[in-house]
């Protein structure tokens, strides 16, 4: 196959990426509705191990003294990610959690930069200042729409930033499919043992439940992470982390599509944190000469610029 060829198709795979993450907001939140939460999380994983090492065998061999430990590190933010996205849609819309989710892309840099204790760069503080706004707008401005859902939705957001960070530092240093298997074993078996201690919940009761449980684990974790890693390969990464970041936008339309509606303020703050989001991530990237500026693969979510640390 021709590299044109590839590059197209690699481009429609990573739409298609962005496409069921951006599903799997509403997908969750009506699983999690009849189902229990950490019950729902456990074998979501459960199963994205098991598809994992189905489509990556080899990663048992990769293995370095120390991947275990920053995996583990890692899986447990990753792990309050999830718990706080998916508790999160229990009590608000599928479309606000996807762009209040979409905010670890401008959190991480920002973050990073304070942790490095270098000064952010112009376009990280005008990312930031463009999302905050549109959060904002989106909450419902002045008219109080804020609401508990969308507080835990955030923590979420500030939880992946510290993955990412924990990625970006001493996971730099590992191969990232044992790094991912490490974390998904983490989060199934944080997420399974507080349901069988908790919850102790049956099997999934409908066909709907098992859905969202097998595109989740197997669709939106093991092969988007396969996806992602083999586009890097054909396109550049900061390309790949630009398609990517379309998966707040289907999560709006798919919210929509549900019967949400943001109204005319909610879409205004959507589309403000979409253009932070952009800014932060590749205007930031252009403008950083001095830096060394990687473009790091998620498990899940758009990929995120990280200024690399010195070892």
């Amino acid at each position: 196959m021709k590299l044109a060829s590839k590059r197209m198709w690699v481009t429609v795979a990573l739409v298609g990426v962005a496409a069921v993450w951006g599903g799997t907001f509403v997908m969750v939140k009506d699983a999690v509705s009849r189902y229990p939460l950490y019950g729902f999380l456990g074998l979501r994983f459960m199963i994205a191990v098991l598809a994992f090492v189905v489509m990556f065998p080899t990663s048992f061999k990769l293995f370095k003294p120390g991947t275990v430990r920053v995996g583990v590190v890692a899986g447990l933010m990753l792990c309050a990610g999830y718990i706080f996205q998916t508790w999160g849609l229990q009590a608000t819309s599928a479309s606000k959690a996807a762009f209040i989710t979409g905010m670890f892309v401008v959190i991480t840099p920002a973050l990073q930069a304070l942790l490095l204790r270098k000064p952010p760069r112009t376009a990280t503080i005008a990312g930031v200042v463009l999302a905050v706004g549109g959060l904002w707008l989106l909450s419902g401005g002045t008219a109080g729409g804020w609401n508990v859902g969308d507080t835990r939705t955030l923590l979420c957001a500030a939880a992946y930033s510290a993955h990412m960070i924990v990625l970006g530092g001493a996971g730099r240093e590992h191969d990232a499919r044992p790094l991912t298997l490490v974390q998904l074993v983490t989060v199934a078996v944080v997420c399974g043992g507080i349901a069988l201690t908790i919850e102790r919940p049956p099997l999934p009761p409908d066909g709907g439940v098992w859905v969202a449980l097998v595109v989740t684990g197997v669709f939106a974790s093991a092969v988007a992470f396969a996806v992602q890693t083999y586009a890097q390969r054909i396109i550049s990464p900061t390309k790949t982390a630009l398609i990517l970041i379309m998966e707040p936008a289907f999560g709006g339309m798919f919210g929509w599509l549900a019967g949400e509606t943001l109204g005319l303020s909610g879409v205004t703050g959507a589309a403000l944190i979409l253009c932070g989001m952009v800014v932060a991530e590749f205007i930031g990237v252009s403008a950083a000469v001095t830096e060394h500026v990687v473009i790091e693969t998620t498990l899940e979510g758009p990929s995120v610029s990280m200024i690399e640390q010195d070892s």
